[in-house]
């Protein structure tokens, strides 16, 4: 199989979707690997690197697409990629489609196969491809956060830990998943005062025992969610709905009730974000102020630490790709048979053959959905 590796092109993506070690790995199965010039630069990984792997360096994203049989990427295509995707071709990346019906309806159009790393998912409910990146992101949001904090940012002027007579700040993160307990490591052990909401008891009982004594765990609901933010310095955002849009749990109205100069940090922004408020921001232009809130909302913050969300991306995505070229016939398209029978990666289909084949995707636009076996046949 011959597996593509276009430079991504999202705003201040320095991220790359293969390091050179884990291209070295896919040359060794037998396979191609094309790595478009310089693509790596920004995660710390030369070209030199690459060739010294086995990879072979192509110098425009077009020839990439052209010749590969399958796409690697870390973010979703943008409108200048739509048309370089052919039809039968596989792309594995980041998709998040439930924020994005533009993309969603050029993916369909495209008839392309769309793997999403976002609903990858093993028979336990985890979404492993998802791990490292909410990793990096939920602790992520409270260095940034702690930042804007800050009054020189517009924050309220305030130290996350405090000091001595000083009371630390108060941090309330929504959602007790992997982005809301590593957001809730990096400010708990920074100091702050830290209040977890999920709606399962048996997550925030979990999260109880194996968090520091400065955190404090509340079943979610309106009426918590208002009283915790009413005294929140930061609030971060880490809501996730497998494959499907998130849900708005913070409204305008809400606003009103924080402390002036507090900061709000939605991680949940690549699915459509839980505030009311929120939309995409870059990393040259992080935040904007609604009703004196400092909203964060970049879509893409691994991407300012590409050297380790790069490792930490291909450490996880390597064995699913390696499973990928294990699909396909000897024309390299996809076996019905064999994909249906590898559960985990069935799951990360969300469009195939033009037709939606993730109900959370269907569901976000009101699109008609088919069952997987029935787009393949």
């Amino acid at each position: 199989m011959i597996i593509g590796v276009p430079k991504e092109i999202k705003t201040n993506e320095n991220r790359i979707a293969l390091v050179p070690a884990g291209a070295e790995v896919l040359v060794r199965n037998g396979h191609t690997v094309l790595i478009e010039k310089d693509a790596g630069v920004e995660s710390g990984f030369t070209d030199e690197n690459y060739v010294s792997a086995g990879a072979k360096i192509v110098d425009k994203a077009g020839d990439v697409y052209a010749q590969a049989d399958m796409i690697m990427k870390v973010k979703e295509p943008l409108p200048v990629e739509y048309g370089l995707i052919r039809e039968g071709q596989i792309v594995f990346t980041y998709f998040h489609f439930a924020a994005s019906r533009e993309l969603t309806e050029a993916m369909i159009k495209s008839k392309a196969v769309c793997i999403a790393y976002e609903t990858v998912e093993t028979k336990n409910g985890q979404l492993p491809l998802l791990v490292p990146m909410s990793e990096v992101a939920g602790r992520m949001a409270v260095q940034e956060g702690a930042k804007y904090l800050e009054k020189y940012f517009g924050g309220r002027g305030l130290l996350l830990g405090g000091i001595p007579g000083v009371k630390p700040a108060h941090v309330v993160i929504i959602g007790g998943g992997i982005v809301g307990m590593n957001a809730a490591k990096m400010a708990s052990g920074m100091g702050a005062n830290v209040t977890i909401l999920d709606v399962n008891l048996e997550r925030l009982r979990y999260l109880d025992d194996v968090m520091a004594k400065n955190v404090t765990t509340l079943i979610s609901s309106p009426y918590t969610i208002r009283e915790s933010i009413a005294t929140a310095d930061m609030v971060v955002g880490a809501v996730l709905l497998p494959g499907a849009k998130a849900p708005n749990l913070i409204t305008r109205d809400m606003l009103k009730l924080m402390q002036p100069g507090a900061v709000i940090i939605d991680v949940a922004v690549d699915q459509g974000g839980c505030v009311e408020t929120i939309h995409p921001t870059t990393h040259e232009a992080p935040t904007y102020v609604i009703d004196d809130i400092i909203h964060y909302a970049v879509a893409n913050m691994p991407g300012a630490v590409p050297r380790t969300s790069t490792i930490g991306l291909t450490n996880a995505t390597l064995p699913y790709a390696l499973q990928i070229t294990n699909l396909v016939d000897s024309n390299n398209k996809l076996i019905p048979e064999k994909l249906l029978a590898n559960e985990e990666l069935a799951r990360g289909v969300n469009i195939v053959d033009g037709k939606i084949t993730y109900d959370g995707v269907a569901r976000a636009f009101d699109m008609p959905y088919v069952q997987l076996e029935e787009a393949l046949a």
